[in-house]
């Protein structure tokens, strides 16, 4: 409880900076919790969703609920269905509608052919390892692709190729054009698009290109009007990114990312990755095993 009003009190001091500087018209503050259809919520996201929804409505403000459904490989309704009951047992209640990334895949498409024609996008015929060993690291500057100064025509025409499925999952990606020896390893050319030829729960096999998060998320944010975008600390050095890619994005008023500790407790495992695991592997009965963290676990234990 402690770590989580000291987090509360860091925010609200940058939000009432926010007012007092007039960042955005009459005070209004939107927050939002963007959560991955991949897995059930634990109770590390409890901190999240206190936060976001708490602060929302300490301001009058409001928060939206946003899947980021960017990745049908492992997303399923189930849930995104104990998703939405779990927030809605915790008792709070999010801005109609419920939103998905997925609602802005047109949308976001459009900004990234923006960002070709601006010069600070291009297809990549790397692969995935050859984009990681390329990369650098902190004391060494990273090296740049080989199809890096495609011409805006070729990159446009390659990226709808992209969208139209003419090519392979892995074959191309499309890549930020920012800085190969960026200090910042995060801002050496980041990939923001990538071809996975899976159905999506929701627009089916519409799409066979979809963005990485760090494009998507910081540009739903901003079609929606968010006004605070607040993450755990893992994504402070990805801060910089988040602001990049809100250049694509016209309006006025555009969000600001700051950043909490995240949650964890001893001797319990707050990793949806590993949690999932347990799961599949049948170590437990299911996401709402007693046993587990998830917050339908603590429920059925017997919560309130």
């Amino acid at each position: 409880m402690e770590e989580r009003q000291e987090a509360a009190n860091f925010i609200e001091a940058e939000i009432n900076k926010d007012i007092a500087n007039n960042v955005y018209e009459n005070g209004r503050v939107l927050t939002r919790f963007p959560p991955e259809p991949n897995g059930y919520l634990h109770i590390g996201h409890v901190k999240s969703i206190c936060l976001n929804f708490g602060l929302g409505e300490k301001y009058h403000g409001e928060t939206n609920v946003r899947f980021d459904d960017t990745n049908p490989a492992k997303e399923e309704i189930e849930y995104v269905n104990s998703i939405l009951e779990d927030i809605k047992w915790l008792g709070f209640k999010w801005k109609e509608p419920v939103h998905y990334a997925s609602d802005y895949f047109p949308q976001l498409y459009e900004f990234a052919c923006k960002l070709i024609r601006m010069g600070l996008a291009y297809v990549d015929d790397q692969t995935s390892e050859e984009i990681h060993d390329t990369r650098g690291d902190f004391l060494h500057p990273g090296k740049e692709s080989p199809w890096r100064n495609r011409s805006v025509e070729e990159n446009l025409q390659l990226f709808q190729e992209m969208k139209n499925g003419k090519y392979k999952d892995g074959e191309k990606v499309l890549r930020a054009k920012i800085d190969m020896s960026a200090p910042n390893v995060v801002m050496r050319d980041p990939v923001i698009y990538r071809i996975l030829h899976s159905t999506h729960h929701r627009t089916g096999n519409t799409w066979c290109i979809y963005p990485l998060y760090d494009f998507a998320h910081p540009l739903s944010d901003a079609i929606e009007g968010i006004t605070q975008s607040i993450c755990t600390l893992e994504f402070e050095e990805r801060r910089p990114l988040y602001n990049w890619c809100l250049q694509a994005f016209d309006g006025k008023e555009k969000p600001r990312q700051i950043e909490f500790a995240r949650l964890n407790v001893t001797t319990m495992i707050t990793s949806k990755r590993k949690l999932r695991k347990m799961v599949e592997s049948g170590v437990v009965s299911g996401w709402d095993d007693p046993r587990m963290p998830t917050i339908s676990g603590i429920r059925r234990r017997g919560y309130t």
